[in-house]
């Protein structure tokens, strides 16, 4: 491979490929360049005004970048043709330049290929929360070889595309609503009655909550110090974090107003006769320290 890019190399006459450039020539073609940077501006301007609505925000990106590229490379190609290129010479040397570049950048086009698949299957678009992996933030653009998102600390993550396409993929915000869960433990002397009509009066009084559906109390089992119990509430998407804190004050709020104990961890400390006994010192409130043994 290295020996037919060498020959090709040797065998091309460069002088051909560029004639004589005149001083006209080159205002020419530096006026085409121009134009096609600024219609293909147009027309991303008109893309987003024309297709703002009817098109999703991936694809209005996609759209977009294709209209504008493929303008400014039509430009840019009849500027090279009026500083005198001779892209026959190029052309027919394509296929060693395709065969090269092909086996140097497999994993480029995994990534291509890749990208068209979450184009297409749509399960990830720009304006999305998702997790992969440890990663969770905002997906910014999905672009031919990476997807590139924005932590919530404000930091820019690229993720290949091939990685995306084979990783678990958590998408946060895909559904309208979302539902909030509380693990509560509560003491095994309070009435479980009324700690249901305690926590359901806590989700009817915040406004945030949605009464279809409707909020839910799992029994969760029998812990070590406290009868555990989940508490599950609904939202929309973009109220999850503003209800995930309200419900959670509420609840503390309401279980203190109405005296139902959220127990801490017991410990029983059991001796026989044959333990030696533990010391005990009391302290007076002039820091004068006794011990008994």
């Amino acid at each position: 491979m290295i020996n037919s890019m060498q020959q090709w190399l040797d065998a091309i006459d460069f002088t051909n490929l560029v004639g004589g450039i005149s001083l006209a020539a080159f205002i020419r073609a530096a006026l085409l360049v121009i134009i096609g940077f600024v219609l293909a501006r147009l027309a991303r301007l008109a893309i987003m005004r024309g297709f703002g609505k009817a098109l999703t925000p991936q694809q209005r990106l996609l759209f977009r970048r294709l209209v504008s590229y493929t303008i400014f490379l039509l430009f840019l190609i009849s500027a090279l043709r009026e500083l005198g290129f001779n892209f026959g010479v190029l052309l027919g040397a394509a296929g060693i330049v395709t065969l090269a570049i092909g086996f140097a950048s497999q994993t480029s086009v995994s990534n291509l290929i890749s990208g068209l698949f979450l184009v297409m299957e749509r399960s990830v678009e720009v304006g999305d929360v998702i997790k992969i992996g440890g990663t969770t933030g905002e997906v910014l653009s999905i672009d031919l070889l990476s997807t590139k998102l924005r932590t919530f600390d404000n930091l820019l993550v690229r993720i290949p595309n091939e990685t995306m396409v084979k990783s678990e993929i958590t998408n946060f915000n895909r559904f309208p609503i979302r539902r909030v869960d509380t693990m509560i433990g509560v003491a095994y002397n309070e009435d479980l009655q009324r700690v249901k009509d305690t926590l359901l009066h806590v989700a009817e009084s915040n406004p945030l909550c949605l009464n279809d559906p409707s909020p839910q109390i799992i029994a969760q089992g029998f812990g070590e110090s406290s009868v555990d119990l989940q508490f599950s509430v609904w939202g929309t998407t973009e109220n999850y974090l503003d209800l995930r804190n309200s419900i959670q004050q509420g609840i503390k709020e309401a279980f203190s107003d109405g005296g139902i104990e959220i127990p801490f961890p017991y410990r029983n400390l059991y001796m026989d006769e044959s333990s030696s006994p533990l010391p005990v010192r009391i302290v007076d409130s002039g820091l004068h320290t006794n011990k008994i043994d």
